[in-house]
């Protein structure tokens, strides 16, 4: 495997894992609980998953001459104020998840089909043809750090909505402890915080 086979390797392997992370935080939710805001901003589990496949679509499809189906993004101009962000009524959890997958799939392929050093095209902020060119490699980056940090987003909204937490179903990654010992490191954090604010600003 050659350097550059690795470097990709590597990237997809986090983007995937990440991609992994959406999935698993819908499952077993109500349709109420996949879309309701949990934050002043908005922010909900299937809006995170809409905005993810829009943004790879952009990146690498739109970018790379290999334009795909896909949520438009509203930082782009296309699209109303957060358009990308929450899913309207009329638009289905599997319809919405069956997208991303295919979205990803088709970023694969593009990633597969060209070298790291391949240059895509970002549109214009006027909408003509001569925005920024980005190589692959960077694409991948930049999607890789988007896309664990909205996953970052899920993990909390997640936990808002049933407690459930952890990078995948099951996974060990959180200290031991049940509902009894979590309380208490709360209180344990809160008090903490607490203590210091006193001390240092009076």
């Amino acid at each position: 495997m050659t350097d550059a086979d690795q470097f990709k390797h590597d990237l997809r392997l986090y983007l995937q894992d990440a991609r992994d992370a959406f999935l698993w935080k819908l499952d077993g939710l109500s349709e109420y609980d996949v879309r309701r805001p949990l934050t002043p901003t908005g922010t909900n589990l299937l809006g995170l998953v809409k905005h993810v496949t829009g943004a790879e679509a952009f990146y690498l499809g739109t970018a790379f001459g290999r334009p795909v189906d896909a949520p438009a993004l509203w930082i782009t101009g296309e699209a109303e104020p957060n358009a990308d962000l929450w899913a309207t009524p009329d638009e289905t959890r599997e319809e919405i998840v069956g997208r991303y997958r295919r979205v990803w799939a088709h970023s694969d392929a593009t990633v597969e089909a060209v070298g790291l050093d391949a240059k895509g095209r970002l549109p214009a902020e006027d909408g003509g043809d001569d925005g920024p060119e980005l190589s692959l490699h960077r694409v991948l980056v930049h999607l890789v750090a988007e896309t664990q940090r909205h996953a970052g987003h899920a993990d909390v909204v997640r936990e808002l909505v049933d407690g459930a937490t952890g990078l995948r179903r099951g996974s060990g990654d959180m200290a031991p402890g049940d509902e009894a010992w979590w309380r208490g490191h709360r209180e344990r954090v809160e008090g903490a915080a607490r203590t210091a604010a006193a001390r240092i600003e009076g």
